[in-house]
């Protein structure tokens, strides 16, 4: 079978970060299996069979993969609109953006901003991470963005107001969306002293599962640091099943779909055969190699701990094939609340922050931390080391 959709942006939208100069060549489909597997997809072989041998071929492999995700879960993803004016003062940079004859406007606050080049992190509605000196602090509403209040929040937004409430994308693409708009006011601007070559974006529990797709979608972001996103961000859908199948109380997607707007309408045909989508999310965590990758997870059955470790296990494989294996990292722990961050996460959060937004260095080797899960179990391919 085939699950196909009309996605008239594809080829506007914003992509992998680039591995190798970027392929005019590849050749991004509109259709997709929908073959029931119970095992991760391989993020090595295309869609028509075809095995990805090289970084280059890889780079095309993310397109696709972005095309089934906006396909079947995520809902369109717009590129920068056609009229578009920033403006920053004061700690606050707002931007006017406009699209068909109608325009929104939308700011962000922005502390810790002294010095000249200062790394930054866009924390969807405030940070729940220490984020440490020297490092400046985007505050992101994204409920206003995009509304998440329940089914009846749905198509509702400054997002929405620009591209109408019929809009496929569900909320967690409007946020990544306005992320990206960030990032072009942050180029369109001067005084906030924000280096826009280390900006990193961060949020905990659903704002976790946002800033998960933030980070594969924006590739302007340098680090992602999802927090304790669960299902729906660093959990893989087939792993949550098969552990609700095993009598966990997990969320899966047949839940989350009726909990909020945060996936497109399109989803709601796999809420209950999640098997049989052409991606998983090991693949969203490729979304964002060979960029940082700091996945934080909580071993609250509700996240699936054992679904996230695996399915984050299986994502780490994909950034070893790169070369860049340490340029991704997990780190799972339990016996604290939710979105509390504990102490013993501290030096692996440090770790990535330091590499990658204060580039001072130090080593992000192996950060590889959570309940026991074998994520052989849950793939039936190996992973090449590509040229």
């Amino acid at each position: 079978m085939k699950y196909s959709i009309v996605l008239p942006l594809l080829a506007t939208t914003v992509l992998a970060a680039p591995l190798e100069p970027r392929q005019d060549t590849c050749k991004v489909p509109t259709s997709f299996p929908t073959t029931a597997n119970s095992k991760l997809p391989n993020p090595f072989k295309f869609f028509d069979g075809t095995d990805v041998k090289t970084k280059a071929d890889y780079e095309c492999k993310n397109k696709e993969v972005l095309a089934a995700l906006q396909a079947q879960e995520l809902g369109t993803f717009p590129p920068k609109p056609s009229t578009f004016s920033a403006t920053y003062s004061g700690g606050t940079l707002s931007f006017t953006a406009g699209e068909g004859g109608k325009s929104i406007s939308f700011s962000v606050s922005i502390k810790g901003n002294t010095g000249s080049s200062v790394p930054a992190i866009i924390a969807y509605g405030g940070a729940s991470i220490p984020i440490p000196s020297g490092v400046a602090t985007i505050t992101f509403n994204n409920d206003q963005m995009g509304q998440q209040s329940g089914q009846s929040s749905r198509g509702k937004g400054k997002f929405y107001d620009l591209y109408g409430s019929g809009h496929s994308a569900g909320a967690l693409t409007a946020w990544a969306w306005g992320v990206d708009r960030v990032m072009d006011a942050l180029e369109a601007t001067t005084g906030h002293n924000i280096d826009t070559k280390r900006v990193g974006v961060t949020g905990c529990s659903r704002n976790g599962k946002g800033a998960f797709v933030a980070a594969a979608l924006v590739n302007r972001i340098a680090l992602g640091i999802p927090q304790e996103s669960g299902s729906g961000g660093a959990a893989c859908w087939r792993i949550s099943d098969s552990e609700k199948a095993k009598g966990k109380n997990i969320q899966t997607s047949s839940q989350i779909v009726g909990e909020n707007v945060w996936f497109s309408p399109a989803f709601n045909a796999f809420s209950t055969k999640a098997n049989t989508l052409s991606t998983d999310h090991h693949q969203l965590a490729g979304m964002v190699a060979p960029r940082g990758l700091i996945v934080i997870e909580n071993e609250i059955d509700w996240l699936g701990p054992v679904s996230t470790t695996a399915c984050m296990k299986a994502g780490r494989l994909i950034y070893k094939a790169l070369g860049v294996p340490d340029n991704m990292g997990f780190t799972g722990s339990g016996n604290h609340n939710h979105c509390s961050f504990p102490s013993n996460q501290q030096s692996d959060l440090t770790a990535y922050i330091n590499r990658f937004l204060l580039n001072t260095g130090g080593s992000t080797a192996n950060i590889e931390k959570g309940p026991t899960a074998d994520v052989a179990s849950y793939i039936d391919w190996t992973a090449p080391t590509l040229s």
